[in-house]
């Protein structure tokens, strides 16, 4: 039995929260890891560490497709796991509504030119990063 259009729209925030969360735990805890051998460097800086170095290549801003689809098939699957079949639907669609619009306004931070109100500040006080979990992790 599916979801009432309450129930659905509750889910869906609640996979936006999801992506929300997720974002930050990769960002404090893997992007930001230190590393000490060679393997691991350069798997790091494949991952996240380019990006600091070339912030403003816009090909590398969002994750890559191939890897976006393995990760879909694996959240699909937790999902699956984890929580009732009838919210399935509603809660992956909320994480990857979460995931468009960070990468959105990740985008948008790095390459858009916002002359005022809350974008303005988020971009200035992102610094050199842009990247919004970096502020609120307190991350460089």
């Amino acid at each position: 039995m599916g979801l009432i259009p309450p129930q659905a729209a509750l889910t869906v925030v609640g996979g936006i929260f999801i992506w929300t969360l997720m974002k930050y735990l990769l960002h404090r805890f893997l992007f930001h890891i230190k590393t000490k051998s060679y393997c691991a460097n350069t798997l790091h800086y494949l991952l996240h560490g380019y990006h600091h170095k070339h912030p403003m290549d816009g090909l590398r801003l969002v994750f890559p497709p191939a890897a976006t689809t393995i990760l879909c098939v694996l959240l699909w699957n937790l999902f699956k796991l984890l929580t009732p079949l009838s919210i399935i639907p509603a809660l992956f669609k909320g994480t990857l509504l979460g995931y468009v619009m960070y990468d959105c306004t990740h985008y948008y931070l790095h390459h858009g030119k916002p002359s005022k109100g809350y974008s303005h500040d988020l971009k200035i006080l992102s610094g050199s990063d842009l990247d919004p979990a970096c502020i609120l992790s307190g991350l460089p």
